[in-house]
């Protein structure tokens, strides 16, 4: 399994927004990466009106879309008492051959590698005294005393970046 590395926080700690300047930065040392993403809203990206969509939502469980520059995979889930998508069952859907690192936003409850983002001015409990799997305290703000991770700076998305390749350098040796 590819190396995972999740981004836990409260919902507008900044998670999406590091991630998306992360990305091109984790691109640039020569990364493929995956990327995760848990809501708890209902998605639908695909247009009312399209053959996709109608084809879609003619009834089947799976629907691959697939054309030149990408592929898109529909599971619909009819039960409508249905959990929580688990952790490793999406991670299983990804092809690892074409990855070398999978970041994952949400799942903030999972036990796996974590890097806890924090903005003290939210008021938000903090997560990692609670949780032994987050590896580093991102924040914009002053970091909590007697915090003994590696402590980084929300504004300095290239230092984080390092962070994340070092510690997939040291993952893999």
């Amino acid at each position: 399994m590819t190396p995972i590395i999740g981004f836990a926080g409260y919902s507008g700690s900044g998670k999406t927004t590091l991630l998306e300047q992360l990305i091109p930065l984790l691109k640039q040392q020569g990364l493929r990466i995956g990327l995760l993403k848990h809501s708890h809203h209902s998605i639908d990206p695909d247009t009312p009106g399209k053959d996709s969509y109608r084809l879609r939502h003619a009834g089947c469980a799976q629907t691959l879309m697939a054309t030149k520059e990408r592929h898109m995979l529909y599971f619909e889930y009819p039960e409508p008492e249905r959990e929580e998508p688990e952790l490793h069952a999406c991670l299983r859907q990804f092809d690892h051959s074409q990855l070398d690192l999978v970041l994952v936003e949400g799942f903030r409850d999972e036990a796996f590698t974590k890097i806890e983002i924090h903005r003290p001015s939210y008021g938000k409990p903090l997560l990692y005294p609670n949780d032994p799997n987050i590896i580093a305290f991102v924040t914009d703000g002053d970091c909590p005393q007697g915090c003994e991770l590696p402590q980084l700076d929300l504004n300095k998305p290239e230092d984080v970046a390092k962070f994340i390749g070092d510690w997939l350098q040291r993952k893999q040796s």
